[in-house]
């Protein structure tokens, strides 16, 4: 039996070719490339090269995925839980192809990717003068559309494609929920405007799929923490 290491489709990846040859290379590569398992003789060798001859490439930033389960009996806390930190992106597709996609998930759960260091909470001092851009989902998207967003916003984050304002960009967040699933990309400094504002056209550039009456708003975390029910009848600080 064997198995591609990558499902993904190099078309898929729209983003400017001065920032994504590596990934459309890499990706090119190893959609050519096999894992057989088995010891025998008699097993057919379909394989190019193994992965690890490959020379790495490695990220700007280290980025940790997070998983989310909703267990009552713990503490939020307690229920946010570091997978792996990817350091290259060959470990990035590595990981990402070994894991659940995001519309598999249950309901109440969230994966996030943040940079190594900062916890995806509110409360971290990286985090907490920020805000986040927030796309909502309706779920009848989930299968399909879901999946090319949050793989695009992964590839948003971990290409640097914020350029000069890359180091606003601490980490994303992907929310399965009962009536409408979330995908967010959390901001270092929400009081940046021209910052926030670069970043969010960039991003809905990226997800060309995105309907053009659709919008996308940014959220302030104070804010948020304000109100007794976030994302409902707040008003944005910023919107596109």
């Amino acid at each position: 039996m064997s198995s591609s290491l990558t499902s993904i489709n190099p078309g898929t990846l729209r983003a400017k070719k001065s920032s994504a040859d590596l990934i459309n290379d890499l990706t090119t590569r190893m959609s050519q490339t096999k894992i057989v398992s088995g010891g025998g003789d008699d097993v057919e060798r379909t394989h190019t090269e193994a992965p690890g001859r490959y020379i790495k490439h490695p990220l700007q930033n280290a980025w940790t995925l997070w998983f989310f389960k909703n267990d009552k009996s713990r503490s939020w806390e307690e229920n946010q839980r570091p997978i792996i930190t990817v350091t290259t992106v060959e470990d990035f597709w590595s990981l990402y192809n070994h894991i659940e996609v995001a519309s598999k998930l249950p309901t109440g759960a969230d994966y996030s990717l943040f940079k190594e260091g900062i916890f995806p909470d509110w409360e971290d001092p990286r985090n907490q003068d920020g805000g986040r851009w927030i796309i909502n989902l309706d779920r009848k998207h989930r299968e399909g559309i879901l999946d090319t967003y949050w793989l695009e916003v992964l590839f948003f984050l971990i290409g640097e494609h914020a350029d000069q304002h890359a180091f606003q960009v601490n980490g994303a967040v992907v929310n399965m929920r009962m009536k409408m699933d979330k995908i967010a990309i959390w901001l270092a400094d929400a009081s940046q405007s021209e910052s926030i504002m670069a970043i969010g056209k960039t991003l809905k550039e990226k997800l060309v799929n995105l309907d053009l009456t659709t919008t996308i708003g940014f959220n302030v975390h104070q804010d948020e923490k304000a109100m007794s029910r976030p994302n409902f009848g707040n008003k944005h600080k910023f919107q596109l």
